[in-house]
């Protein structure tokens, strides 16, 4: 296996690399989602509470992402995608060290910081990989790979519940056996690392990025924090919302696994038909789905839930493929790992938003009312895409 990926050519090593650090970072995150309601339980917290831990943790990625992206002009993107995951599997075992909620959301916030170099920099380092040909499959292949991490977290969480270990002892574990990957990691910088991307003179680089471009990026960067509310807004809510059918707690959990199978099969999907349809017809075909079946679930019944949340996830994580490759085309390739840290941060507004937001919501009206929310908030972002269509677009 290993003489395989020796063997493939330099961009696809890089596309190895940008992925397996995307499963294990987008693995730290989702762990989150199925672990919400053993933390909720063990210590006795509000919607609102819950919404400000979830918004805390992935919310504080977005704060190094910008001072990220500027570093990796300098110093290339390897060196810092492992940091980032290093930093952010230091962060679990602090976490599960914490003995009252207000400590674990400051220990949350200070280990989800290493998550903010994970995202702009893999996308950045793939996309200059491909820059000739393919980069929307490449970029949505990567972005593919982190939803592999996400289904491993329902089935983690489930099997540490079958076998009565505590979310601690589980953060505890994923953290060290995560550091020891990256060790590991570190020694592959030789056949994968495509150093720092080229210098363009200021006249170059001016004639790339018009103000044409400029705003559409700016209008991109909008529509991902939309998209971004949505997905947060549905993950974190989900399992309460199965609970309330009267599933177990074991049983909703597991259930999410079947959310992040078609996020995952989505983002693949979505990131290759990039190549082939325009950004704002897929944006419409994505989130019509999603806000459609977001007020669904409230509705069908236990024995139509998995189809829905498989279709569900399509729609919820397929956008973000063809987002996050379309940014590549209204930025040059020396700007584009400081550009996708704008990017990001910008998208990260809607991840910290939108539990705090729903989880209000909820406490103050109900579970159901927030769903229905949830569900014409995202609406909105079809209207929006259409201000795409007013910039310069490739295709």
């Amino acid at each position: 296996m290993l003489n395989f990926v020796l063997r493939a050519p330099q961009s696809r090593r890089t596309l190895y690399f940008g992925s397996v650090m995307h499963i294990w970072s987008d693995l730290h995150f989702a762990l989150m989602f199925p672990l919400l309601p053993l933390i909720e339980s063990d210590m006795a917290l509000s919607f609102t509470q819950v919404g400000i831990l979830r918004a805390t943790y992935s919310g504080a990625s977005a704060v190094l992402q910008i001072p990220a992206g500027f570093l990796a002009e300098s110093m290339g993107e390897f060196w810092l995608l492992l940091a980032g995951n290093v930093w952010v599997s230091i962060g679990l075992v602090g976490m599960a060290l914490a003995p009252a909620f207000v400590l674990l959301v400051i220990l949350s916030f200070v280990g989800g910081l290493g998550g903010g170099f994970q995202h702009p920099l893999a996308s950045s380092m793939v996309s200059r990989a491909y820059d000739d040909s393919g980069r929307s499959t490449a970029v949505g292949t990567v972005n593919f790979a982190g939803d592999l991490g996400k289904m491993l977290a329902p089935p983690i969480v489930a099997g540490a519940i079958a076998v009565n270990m505590g979310w601690r002892q589980l953060l505890w574990i994923i953290g060290l056996v995560s550091l020891v990957f990256m060790a590991f990691s570190a020694l592959t910088r030789q056949a994968v690392d495509i150093g720092r991307p080229e210098r363009e003179t200021r006249e170059a680089e001016s004639a790339r990025m018009g103000k044409a471009r400029l705003n559409g990026f700016v209008t991109l960067s909008g529509i991902g924090a939309l998209d971004s509310m949505a997905r947060v807004g549905a993950l974190t809510f989900l399992p309460f919302v199965l609970i309330s059918k009267d599933v177990s707690q074991s049983q909703a959990i597991s259930m999410l696994l079947f959310v992040f199978i078609g996020g995952a099969a989505g983002k693949f999907v979505v990131g290759w038909l990039g190549d082939r349809f325009s950004t704002v017809s897929l944006i419409w075909a994505t989130k019509g789905l999603t806000a459609v079946l977001i007020v669904a679930a409230l509705y069908a019944p236990m024995s139509l839930m998995v189809p829905l949340l498989v279709l569900l996830g399509i729609g919820l994580n397929g956008t973000s493929s063809i987002l996050y490759a379309t940014v590549a085309e209204y930025v040059p390739a020396y700007r584009r790992a400081r550009f996708y840290g704008f990017f990001y941060t910008t998208n990260e507004i809607g991840t910290v938003a939108a539990p705090i937001c729903y989880g209000i919501i909820a406490d103050t009206y109900s579970l159901s009312a927030t769903m229905l929310i949830m569900g014409g908030a995202t609406a909105l972002i079809l209207p929006a895409s259409l201000l795409l269509l007013t910039h310069r677009f490739s295709r």
